[in-house]
């Protein structure tokens, strides 16, 4: 019945040949529409067409204070027999303790009782997680909004030159920061930080750095703390006095280890402009690659980091509007 419908329609009507030029038409452009997965090319796009088409996730992020600051004071000087001095930077009165030879296991196994069991918030509950499983323990008393030095050292009693070869059981340091008043752990939302410190020994001579910092919550989760890479400024180019020899080698150390250069980046001079437009101010943050390479104006032209081609899933900024109106106004 269809086909003799088909025949009269075919000798009688004209619209059949409108009908199948049309379903043509239809069926061919579905085809280019799903193949370019509707994106046009560039050459055929203008400026309003790249903007709308172009998403870039904005990641939802809290803002919280981290009451905890420290690094290493001249780390090229620092080694297991010779000790290391540690700069610290705290809000409130706190304590740190390091913990020498600190067992790699028991140390991840106290990370995840803070999640599951109780709160790491002051270093009884730290050995208490760890099972006394290090060598040797120190405690200081650090002022608040003080930049103490403090200078932290095997005894010479314990004869320890180096921790082993690569992969290793223990860390060589392990400082935890804690707030000393209890009231102030009601205040804050991070109550403790764990820093996870390789030093240079006998057998394995990479150079003094941090290498793990996790920040504890009072809700009971952790997260490790991940430097951001900013661009760097054309002005300043920062000087290495390592030769290449003594470069390599480190890339190789590196690699044993388990990390890669870009995890462990030294700060360098940084610039605050828009690698893009060399005009706005960087605010935007790439993620997974984590660089602050944009500002708010260039963020929304990119899918992909402009310094390393990884596509972008996620991106936060790193001041609101209403941040960036209080800092022009204090200019002003």
């Amino acid at each position: 019945m269809a086909a003799v419908f088909l025949v009269t329609l075919y000798e009688y009507s004209p619209l059949f040949y409108i009908a199948v030029v049309f379903t043509c038409f239809i069926v061919t452009t579905g085809l280019v529409l799903g193949w370019f997965g509707w994106d046009v090319p560039v050459i055929l796009r203008n400026s309003e067409e790249t903007q709308f088409n172009t998403r870039v996730f904005k990641k939802q992020m809290r803002q919280v204070k981290n009451p905890f600051g420290l690094e290493i004071t001249n780390p090229s000087s620092a080694s297991i027999t010779t000790g290391i001095t540690l700069t610290t930077d705290c809000l409130e009165d706190s304590l740190l303790t390091c913990y020498w030879g600190c067992s790699v296991q028991k140390l991840y196994e106290a990370l995840q009782k803070h999640f599951y069991c109780f709160r790491i918030s002051t270093p009884q509950a730290l050995e208490d997680a760890l099972y006394s499983e290090y060598l040797y323990q120190e405690q200081y008393f650090i002022k608040k909004d003080s930049k103490e030095e403090i200078y932290c050292q095997l005894p010479r009693d314990t004869k320890i030159e180096d921790f082993g070869t690569v992969p290793r059981s223990r860390y060589p340091l392990v400082a935890l920061l804690t707030l000393a008043d209890e009231d102030d752990r009601d205040i804050y939302d991070i109550i403790s930080m764990v820093s996870v410190i390789h030093i240079p020994d006998k057998t394995y001579k990479l150079s003094c750095r941090i290498l793990y910092q996790y920040l504890l919550l009072a809700q009971g989760q952790f997260h490790d703390l991940k430097q951001l890479f900013m661009s760097a400024n054309n002005n300043s180019t920062p000087s290495s006095n390592s030769s290449p020899e003594e470069q390599s080698r480190e890339h190789s150390l590196l690699e044993k280890a388990g990390l890669s250069e870009s995890e462990v980046e030294p700060p360098e001079e940084n610039s605050k402009d828009c690698v893009v437009c060399q005009n706005g101010t960087v605010n935007w943050v790439l993620l997974p690659c984590r660089h602050a390479c944009l500002c708010d104006g260039c963020v929304r032209y990119f899918q992909q980091c402009p310094m390393c081609r990884q596509f972008v899933q996620e991106s936060f900024t790193l001041c609101s509007q209403k941040e960036q109106e209080k800092d022009k106004l204090r200019a002003l």
